[in-house]
């Protein structure tokens, strides 16, 4: 078992960070087996949530409102994390869109990764699912608000723990959840396309929406979140 690490979790405003942003951060330092610190942030993505998201996670426009940007929160995060190696039920989607984030942010970001999910199918190749709550359900751990980062982040480590302890002592158990490399590339931002441009004006046409001037500076990926915005709010052309 690893003795110290950062349990993760984040919630986002869809799945692919390109296009999206985190909406909550929470996390926990584990020392021994044991907590010493813990971290949990509602982060504001500068435009509204969709029903989806809300749905899902059950975090609202209203809670966001009075919440910080990535940008103003990534110092105080940067220092909880440290160096120390990130701990998640499929890491690689927390990493991706934090490290995303951090370089919006102007910020590095580079740490190495346990991934509970891999180590699950590991494990339990016998189980038809290792998603977090049927490893919650399978080792009897109780997570009061699935889908909430801090919460999530908390159960995952206990799932940890637990996988841990089933493993038992010896050299091969010794070295069961060590920290890996993980390597994510960030895609640049490419310009609106010629369609993207067409169906946006049309839609802001439409919707009788007064930011025409803008539209020429957007990227692919700003032009595609503009219009699922205001899909999401206004609707589709009739």
């Amino acid at each position: 078992m690893v003795e110290s690490f950062i349990a993760i979790d984040v919630e986002t405003t869809g799945l692919s960070p390109e296009k999206y942003h985190i909406i909550e951060v929470g996390a926990l330092k584990v020392r021994g087996g044991e907590v010493v610190d813990t971290f949990s942030i509602l982060v504001n993505p500068g435009y509204s949530l969709s029903p989806t998201i809300v749905n899902l996670t059950g975090i609202t426009d209203e809670m966001l409102a009075q919440a910080k940007p990535f940008s103003e929160i990534v110092t105080e995060l940067k220092a909880f994390l440290g160096d120390d190696p990130l701990l998640g039920h499929n890491v690689n989607f927390d990493y991706r869109f934090l490290k995303t984030e951090f370089l919006r942010a102007g910020e590095k970001f580079h740490h190495e990764v346990i991934d509970t999910l891999a180590l699950a199918k590991e494990m339990h190749s016998d189980l038809p699912s290792r998603s977090l709550e049927n490893m919650c359900r399978y080792y009897g751990l109780y997570n009061p608000n699935a889908h909430r980062a801090f919460d999530d982040a908390k159960v995952t480590m206990e799932l940890y723990l637990a996988m841990c302890k089933r493993k038992g002592s010896g050299k091969e158990a010794a070295k069961f959840g060590d920290p890996s490399q993980y390597s994510y590339k960030i895609k640049k931002d490419q310009p609106i396309t010629a369609r993207q441009k067409n169906y946006l004006l049309d839609l802001m046409k439409y919707h009788k929406i007064d930011k025409v001037s803008e539209v020429d500076k957007l990227s692919k990926r700003e032009a595609s979140r503009m219009i699922d915005q205001i899909i999401s709010e206004k609707g589709r052309i009739k």
